[in-house]
């Protein structure tokens, strides 16, 4: 910013002041009347409006992992396993998925979720695993899976 005369730049306070009233100014420019145009009025506004959105994208975060989780427990209902039993074989065979990708599988590819379970299912079985969430061994879709040659594979990564 140029000052035609020295009194102008004593008033103002040095250059620090002109960029930092800018940048809580850009902050505030959707704002309407004296929230955008007085500094003192602006600061607050903009401030409170950041502190809203750090809490909001925590919250963002905790909104996309329920909805993750909720797809990934009505997918299991529908293969008739639960959720934890699905994760275990999983788990136990290999198949490291974190929750966006199998919620994104059941919500989008049904089929590859179901064999998914078919897979975790044998596995649990032939590791003669109990659910701890049910006290019984894990039911499932029971699919025909011989031309994939799934057991000599969940075999193997024994």
């Amino acid at each position: 910013m140029v000052f035609l005369t020295l009194t102008n730049l004593i008033r103002v306070r040095g250059p620090d002041e002109i960029w930092r009233k800018r940048k809580i100014f850009r902050l505030a420019a959707a704002y309407v009347g004296r929230r955008r145009n007085c500094y003192s009025v602006a600061v607050r506004n903009v401030h409170r409006a950041l502190v809203y959105a750090t809490k909001a994208r925590k919250l963002k975060k905790d909104d996309m992992k329920e909805l993750w989780n909720t797809r990934i427990t009505a997918a299991c209902e529908q293969h008739n396993i639960s959720a934890f039993t699905l994760k275990e074989g999983l788990d136990r065979s290999n198949i490291m998925l974190n929750r966006k990708s199998l919620s994104d599988l059941a919500a989008w590819e049904p089929r590859t979720f179901e064999c998914l379970a078919a897979v975790a299912q044998k596995k649990l079985e032939l590791d003669g695993f109990i659910d701890g969430v049910d006290k019984k061994h894990p039911t499932g879709v029971n699919l025909n899976l011989k031309d994939v040659m799934l057991e000599t594979w969940l075999k193997e990564k024994k």
